[in-house]
C-alpha cells in the first residue's frame, strides 16, 4: 500500500514516498531513528481485481467528451453552474464547456501551472495556482485578480455569499471577497504532524462552510466571520505511531437534508446532525476519497475497493460491493437508480442502489477517475487524470 504523507512542522512540508518516508518521518519526529512505521505487510502491493462480464440492466452512453490536459500530481473536479460546465487541468488550462452538447465556449490559459479547482460562484470562476494563488476569472474568461493565500491549496474553492472560501495545507481557512479578492475573514485549525497528501473538501450549507481536516475533525464554520460553530469527530486518530494516527477526513463531506455526511481514513464513515455537529451514526471504515449519498443512503468508497451502502436513517449496513478491490475507487455517487463510481483503468461502474449488483459500465481513457463523477442535469460528467472530460447519460 502506497501512502502520499506529509510531515508537518509549523510551516514546513515534505513530501513523502513510500521509500523515502520511514527515514523522514523519524527524523521530523525526533528520537525514534530506529522507527520504521512502514511493515513489510503495507509493502506489499495488491493486484487489482480482474473485472469479470456483466449482464447489464441500464443503457449507458458517451454524450460528449472533451480534452482538457493532464491533472498531473493534483485533483482536478468539473464544476457546474446552470447549463456550463467549468474544467482545470494543472498546466493552466480552464475550459467552458456547454452542458449539453459539449460545444467549447471559450479555452484560456490561466499564466501559471493550477493544483486546485474549479469553483464557480456569482457569476466568476476560480482556480488555485501554484504557490498558494488564488485567481478569478469571469464568465467570459477575462482574469479578474490574483491574489496569494498562505501556502499551496489542494481544494477546489468554494463559493458563497459574495465570497470564495479555501483551504490551504497549513490548514488555514480563509474568505475572499468575490469582487476585489480582499480577505474578510481567516480561521486555522490545528494541524496533526503526519497527514495524508490528500484533498479534503468543502461544501457550503446555509450560512456555514462545512470543511474537512486532518486529524479526523469536521469544521463547521460562520460565512460571516470564520468563527467555528461546531466541530466533529469524523475519525479518531489511535495507535501508538504518527502513521498510526493518521484519521484525516477524507474528500467531499455530503449535505442530504439536515445531516452532513463523511468519511475518514482509518477512522469511520457517519452522518451528522447539520445544525450542532452532534454524531447520528457511525461505522468503522478507512476511506481516501469521500462519500456520496441521496435521501435514503450514504455510499462509500474503502480503502480496500469496497463499496458500502448505510442507510442515511440510523446508519445500518444496506448492502457491500467487494468485486472490485484494488482498483483506486473514486469516491462514489448517487445518479438515478444507480450508484456510479470510476477507477484506476478509467472505467465507470454503475451499480444498483439497491443491492449494489452491477448494472452497468463504460470504460474511458484508461485513465484514472480521481474525482468524484459530477451530476449535471441528465448527465454524469467524469474527469480523467490525463485530461479527458466525459458526459455520460444512462436510459
Amino acid at each position: 500500500m502506497a501512502l502520499n504523507l506529509q510531515v508537518n512542522n509549523r510551516s514546513v512540508f515534505m513530501r513523502l514516498s513510500t521509500k523515502l518516508s520511514a527515514v523522514l518521518v523519524a527524523s521530523v519526529l525526533a528520537g525514534c531513528s530506529s522507527w520504521n512505521p512502514f511493515s513489510s505487510k503495507t509493502e506489499v502491493k495488491n493486484t487489482p481485481a480482474a473485472l469479470t462480464d456483466i449482464k447489464p440492466s441500464l443503457n449507458v452512453k458517451q454524450v460528449w467528451t472533451v480534452q482538457v490536459g493532464s491533472a498531473a500530481n493534483y485533483v482536478f473536479s468539473p464544476a457546474v453552474s446552470g447549463t456550463k460546465i467549468y474544467v482545470a487541468a494543472a498546466d493552466g488550462t480552464l475550459l467552458k464547456i456547454d452542458a449539453l452538447s459539449g460545444r467549447t465556449d471559450w479555452r484560456i490559459n490561466a499564466g501559471m501551472r493550477l493544483t486546485g479547482g474549479v469553483g464557480v460562484g456569482s457569476e466568476q470562476i476560480f482556480v488555485a495556482g501554484e504557490k498558494g494563488h488564488l485567481l478569478s476569472f469571469s464568465g467570459d474568461g477575462q482574469l479578474r485578480w490574483k491574489i496569494q493565500d498562505t501556502t499551496e491549496i489542494l481544494s477546489a474553492p468554494v463559493v458563497a455569499d459574495d465570497q470564495v472560501i479555501v483551504r490551504s495545507i497549513d490548514n488555514k481557512i480563509s474568505a475572499y471577497s468575490v469582487a476585489s479578492g480582499v480577505r474578510k475573514w481567516s480561521a486555522e485549525r490545528p494541524l496533526p504532524p503526519l497527514t495524508l497528501r490528500a484533498v479534503p473538501g468543502m461544501v457550503v450549507a446555509g450560512d456555514q462552510v462545512i470543511v474537512a481536516l486532518p486529524g479526523g475533525r469536521m469544521s463547521a464554520l460562520s460565512m460571516a466571520n470564520g468563527s467555528l460553530r461546531w466541530e466533529a469527530v469524523v475519525g479518531e486518530p489511535k495507535g501508538s505511531t504518527e502513521l498510526e494516527r493518521v484519521a484525516d477526513v477524507s474528500g467531499l463531506p455530503v449535505v442530504v437534508g439536515n445531516d452532513v455526511c463523511a468519511t475518514s481514513y482509518q477512522g469511520r464513515v457517519g452522518c451528522f446532525d447539520l445544525q450542532t455537529g452532534a454524531a447520528r451514526w457511525a461505522k468503522k471504515l478507512s476511506s481516501e476519497v469521500g462519500v456520496g449519498g441521496d435521501e435514503r443512503f450514504v455510499f462509500a468508497a474503502d480503502v480496500n475497493g469496497g463499496i458500502n451502502a448505510y442507510s442515511r436513517n440510523g446508519g445500518g449496513s444496506v448492502w457491500k460491493n467487494d468485486k472490485l478491490s484494488y482498483r483506486k475507487l473514486s469516491a462514489p455517487v448517487s445518479f438515478g437508480r444507480a450508484v456510479a463510481v470510476g477507477d484506476l483503468a478509467g472505467y465507470v461502474h454503475f451499480l444498483s442502489r439497491e443491492d449494489g449488483s452491477f448494472i452497468g459500465r463504460i470504460a474511458t481513457d484508461g485513465s484514472q477517475i480521481l474525482a468524484a463523477p459530477v451530476v449535471a442535469g441528465s448527465n454524469l460528467i467524469i474527469q480523467t487524470k490525463s485530461g479527458l472530460v466525459v458526459a455520460l447519460a444512462t436510459e
